[in-house]
């Protein structure tokens, strides 16, 4: 059996299809270069692609990291250090990481980490309450939620 022969695209063909991939969804810088690269171009060709899709408004590091934020917190639930942590990974700057974080509002936030704990709640059987306060805040901490602002709840909830 073949292997699959990989389509090798031109740079303007590549320049084209790649501003269709960032049309799509908003994309980071390091996702596009990434998607070129699999496309058999090489460095001198990748980052002009790059700068011009930043110029023509196509790629957008803040726009990227607010709308990853947002989404992240209100699709998955995820806390503000899970999503940190994601943006890290994707190289987007702090002072991004920073906007970023202002998409999530506080009060929702809490409300957000409050019905996490309360759900993950029911579904724990254990009855020694200071073991299953622990199970509650290993989950909410492993979602991304501060431990701080975590135990501060389940303290509330619990008493523990």
């Amino acid at each position: 059996m073949g292997e699959k022969r990989r389509k090798i695209y031109t740079k303007e063909q590549a320049f084209k299809k790649a501003g269709e991939y960032c049309a799509y969804q908003e994309r980071c810088q390091q996702e596009v270069r990434d998607k070129v690269y699999s496309w058999g171009l090489h460095r001198d060709d990748v980052e002009p692609i790059i700068a011009q899709l930043i110029n023509d408004g196509f790629i957008n590091e803040e726009r990227f990291a607010r709308a990853f934020a947002g989404g992240k917190f209100r699709i998955k639930k995820w806390g503000r250090v899970k999503i940190k942590n994601e943006l890290k990974a994707k190289k987007i700057s702090e002072y991004c990481i920073r906007k970023a974080m202002e998409e999530i509002d506080n009060n929702e936030y809490l409300k957000a980490l409050k019905a996490i704990i309360d759900k993950k709640a029911k579904e724990i059987k254990e009855t020694n309450l200071f073991k299953k306060a622990n199970k509650i805040a290993v989950y909410c901490i492993s979602r991304g939620f501060e431990s701080e602002a975590v135990w501060d709840m389940l303290k509330d909830k619990f008493d523990v």
